[in-house]
């Protein structure tokens, strides 16, 4: 090779490098800050599949589109807009030969050969239906939950679904707003490991594998947090409050690696979360490094002509794209003015790459590229470990909350009463949003008694549904109560009464329920009530006539078997409440983890108004927050539930009473069965920090471990936290951890004060 030859390879060389190293630069995946790798060969790809896309097919990716159920044939213009790439998802197809058909053709025939990803709504089961997430946090066993949405998945990717609207992990406070039933409650700390478990249930260990599901964090943010607990409303809550309380399950889903997050419907301060640049680019993108996609709610950009943020659907989209939302669920501004919004440089085609790169990335990681179709074995639907599964979890959810004089478990030799609406109602035992749910397939609780001849079963319904207001079944009812030892009742409320757009001003027991009660109360037979409901019911005006309590929340396909078990002492409850349960509606919202006041309550100065003689000297009396009538404890405390066993706590211990500052601390505790059954007891870790330079909560849930005890058998948990773990939002917009002193509480629910450490950290 000659000198010349040399030189001018070497320019070449040296000219390719720079280029390479340029290309390297303008090849970042996203303005604000994402840490994608540019040798990421899955990037690479997708660069070139953006690069040959026209700008219709790329609005085509923000779009997700739905088949109404009534029409039988896939639409041509249906069909012909996915040959067109104009549609980048599907919600709610569940004709598996459309499925298959579209898919068809959106991989053979579109421009791009860009495959669909199919969503449907799997929120507590597929067929399989498990007890609803508000009673799957009630179990406070998070490896259940992660089973359980791994079924979920297995049973749902059947159909060619490929993506759930779920977890939906918004704090809930507010027992009146319908969707509570969706929720992990009131805590932040277990909202964020069932938020954990499902993530990593639904996706599996492989996003890729034809059997997972993309996760969906919903709804971001401050849905649960709804005025009044009516569905929709406006939100208002302080940036301190924000990050302390409703920001923590969402960081953990995103660090959980949740493929996608949904916006919630409410606005924030003002602002629609479908257009909240803030919490979709600052908090999501910027400062977590969320590089999967964010779809709109139903409908819920187009709202904000509503909300009066937008004068019209166009600025509408021109909010939400610039927000970085990336997909819009049904309706179509997007597609209807996002070319016009690029022609007047209120948004740019550039900007636009970066949307369809987050989609495009989710659909190679689920692996759509490779393998677009699904395999239909409907031979796992209901399989026998599945429903054994959905059974173990509504065992570990059903809470006891009443137990006087040991009523339960009950005696087989006793004949059994079975009244009520809930008895045997297989389709409202399966919950809120189970849209594939068969009642073919559930076990009532009547069946399952009727099924073992051990048992003495007289049956009357008494009322017909939840809401019936008739009293014509009363005198079967409280005939079928005189002829036995004891009444099982089972009441609450039908699947439709929560969930969605179903909240209540009034939580009592709907319908004649509660005069039903009172009238079989005047037999003089003991009642066990039985609840099966999407939220805490409240039980002033009957909780004195019945001698137990069981929450059974809505228990899934299992739940009579579930419940048969737990009452006949098969198996001991150890479900404990994720939410405060009130004592009337005036109390709410209550929840346990709140701040203090300047004059916080003193038990023993408290004054019923009842006690308080008439024409009284005008007092504050006591001078302390609370309410006349309802006092200041709730009906039932969060992480509250009784067992048909004791458990003693001792040698309980710290790691150190004068810890520094980034140390680990340990808690210790033995734990001993001293009853006689096995059973199950959660242990419960709460702190308090007692000075901060912003006021901090009374009490907050800092670990909890669930395990299982034999009659006599001991066991030591061991608790240990980091410094980090005692931190709040700050003032100054930074997470910080103060020296100061603290409190631990090693309790069975959050007002258990019996076992105390205190510790000053340095």
């Amino acid at each position: 090779m000659t000198f010349l030859q040399v030189k001018t390879h070497t320019y070449r060389f040296l000219i390719f490098g720079l280029l390479v190293i340029l290309l390297s630069c303008n090849s970042k995946t996203s303005d604000i800050g994402l840490n994608i790798s540019s040798e990421n060969p899955i990037e690479h790809k997708i660069d070139s599949i953006i690069s040959k896309m026209s700008l219709d097919e790329k609005i085509g990716q923000t779009a997700q589109r739905g088949k109404s159920s009534r029409v039988k044939e896939l639409p041509k213009d249906l069909k012909e807009a996915v040959r067109n790439g104009h549609i980048g998802s599907f919600l709610n197809i569940m004709n598996k030969k459309d499925a298959k058909e579209l898919q068809r053709i959106a991989v053979e025939e579109s421009p791009s050969k860009i495959p669909l990803i199919f969503a449907r709504d799997v929120i507590h089961g597929f067929k399989t239906i498990f007890p609803i997430p508000l009673g799957q946090a009630a179990s406070f066993n998070p490896s259940l939950v992660k089973e359980g949405s791994r079924i979920a998945a297995i049973e749902a990717s059947t159909y060619g679904i490929r993506w759930t609207f779920a977890p939906m992990i918004d704090i809930a406070r507010d027992p009146r707003w319908g969707r509570i039933a969706e929720s992990a409650g009131e805590d932040p700390y277990l909202t964020s490991k069932m938020a954990e478990a499902y993530v990593k249930g639904f996706q599996g260990d492989d996003l890729s594998s034809p059997t997972s599901l993309a996760a969906c964090a919903k709804h971001f943010i401050g849905y649960g947090a709804a005025e009044g607990g009516r569905d929709y409303n406006t939100a208002n809550i302080n940036d301190n409050l924000l990050h302390n309380v409703y920001l923590k399950p969402f960081k953990t889903a995103v660090d959980a690696g949740s493929a996608t997050f949904m916006t919630s419907f409410n606005d924030l301060n003002g602002v629609p979360a479908s257009a909240n640049s803030y919490i979709l680019k600052d908090i999501l993108r910027e400062k977590w490094g969320f590089d999967g996609f964010v779809v709109s709610d139903w409908n819920s950009i187009i709202e904000m002509v509503n909300h009066g943020f937008a004068k019209d659907q166009k600025e509408a989209a021109e909010k939400s794209i610039n927000a970085m939302l990336d997909m819009e669920m049904t309706s179509t501004s997007y597609q209807d003015h996002l070319k016009e919004l690029i022609d007047e440089s209120k948004f740019s085609e550039k900007e636009l790459d970066e949307i369809v790169r987050n989609i495009l990335r989710i659909k190679f990681r689920l692996g759509l590229f490779d393998n677009p179709y699904f395999d239909p074995n409907d031979s796992i639907l209901y399989d026998k470990n599945h429903l054994l599964s959905a059974q173990n979890t509504a065992e570990e959810s059903i809470t006891l909350l009443k137990n006087e004089n040991k009523i339960l478990p009950i005696d087989a030799k006793k004949k059994i009463a079975i009244i009520g609406p809930l008895a045997d109602a297989p389709h409202e035992q399966l919950g809120t949003w189970t849209f594939d749910g068969e009642k073919d397939h559930s076990i009532t609780p009547l069946q399952a008694f009727k099924g073992d001849n051990n048992y003495m079963i007289n049956y009357s319904k008494g009322l017909s549904y939840s809401r019936d207001k008739s009293d014509t079944e009363f005198d079967s009812a409280i005939n079928v109560a005189k002829s036995s030892d004891v009444i099982l009742f089972f009441a609450g409320e039908e699947a439709i009464l929560s969930g969605e757009a179903h909240s209540r001003a009034d939580i009592n027991l709907p319908g004649a329920q509660e005069e039903l009660i009172k009238e079989l109360h005047k037999t003089g037979k003991p009642i066990i009530l039985i609840l099966m409901a999407g939220r805490p019911i409240t039980l002033g005006n009957i909780l004195d006539k019945v001698d137990a309590v069981l929450m059974a929340w809505h228990p899934g396909t299992m739940g009579g078997p579930a419940l048969k078990n737990v009452i006949t002492g098969v198996v001991s409850p150890s479900g404990k409440l994720p939410v405060s349960w009130p004592k009337v509606v005036g109390q709410i919202p209550i929840h346990y983890n709140h701040k203090n006041t300047g004059r916080p309550v003193v038990p023993e100065e408290f004054v019923h108004m009842d006690s308080i003689p008439i024409r009284a000297w005008q007092s504050s009396l006591g001078n302390t927050s609370h309410y006349l009538d309802a006092g200041f404890l709730p009906e039932y405390p969060f992480g509250y539930g009784l067992s048909y066993s004791t458990f003693k706590y001792s040698d309980i211990s710290i790691s150190s009473s004068n810890p520094k500052i980034g140390d680990i601390i340990t808690v210790k505790v033995l734990v001993t069965n001293t009853g006689d059954v096995k059973a199950k007891e959660t242990v419960q870790l709460y702190f308090r920090d007692l000075v901060g330079s912003l006021t901090r909560p009374v009490k907050e849930l800092l670990r909890f471990e669930k395990i299982a005890l034999n009659s006599g058998e001991s066991k030591q948990f061991v608790f240990s936290f980091s410094t980090d773990d005692l931190s709040f939002y700050g003032l100054d917009k930074k997470w910080v951890t103060e020296p100061g002193d603290f409190k631990l509480w090693v309790a069975t629910h959050a007002l258990d004060e019996s076992n105390e450490l205190n510790f000053v950290l340095k």
